[in-house]
């Protein structure tokens, strides 16, 4: 990534190819071991016999895996404050061993806060599919990022404006 990415690089409409990733059935029984302990996690005839047709990856380690990638590939290099949580969150298809993973990251809102005018908001889609093209999670929420500059008066005067109906 070409040097850090603050608040207002991330402008609405934005797109950003996070990366790709795969997970072993050895990763998937580990982690289901540790934190999701479902049968259809855990073993293959289990999975089989589920009506996910195999052993597939908790949907939380899922998770994880596209948070891993955004790590690696924006906010380790960004001015990222954290994040007031998620919007939405959908797993539209299971993850399979040896499965192949890309995320995709979208600015779909953007707005500076009025009472942290260092700080901006952003609102987030990232979209994670597998090898065919398939996708397999979907989440909508929330960054908070640090800004180059602090809002000016103007337009800290002007989101007030804007939160008065004026």
């Amino acid at each position: 990534m070409a040097g850090r990415v603050y608040w207002e690089d991330l402008k609405p409409g934005s797109v950003r190819e996070l990366g790709t990733t795969s997970v072993t059935a050895e990763e998937i029984k580990e982690f289901a071991g540790r934190y999701d302990p479902q049968p259809f996690h855990l073993d293959e005839e289990a999975g089989r016999h589920s009506l996910f047709g195999g052993l597939c990856a908790s949907g939380w380690q899922t998770c994880a895996l596209a948070m891993r990638l955004t790590v690696d590939n924006l906010l380790r290099d960004s001015s990222s404050l954290g994040s007031p949580g998620l919007e939405s969150l959908k797993w539209l298809k299971p993850v399979y061993p040896g499965d192949r993973l890309s995320l995709r990251h979208t600015i779909t809102e953007s707005r500076a806060l009025s009472k942290r005018p260092e700080t901006g908001l952003v609102r987030s889609r990232w979209e994670l599919f597998n090898q065919d093209g398939d996708k397999v999670m979907e989440m909508d929420g929330y960054g908070f990022f640090g800004r180059r500059e602090p809002a000016t008066q103007e337009e800290l005067a002007q989101l007030q404006s804007r939160r008065a109906g004026g």
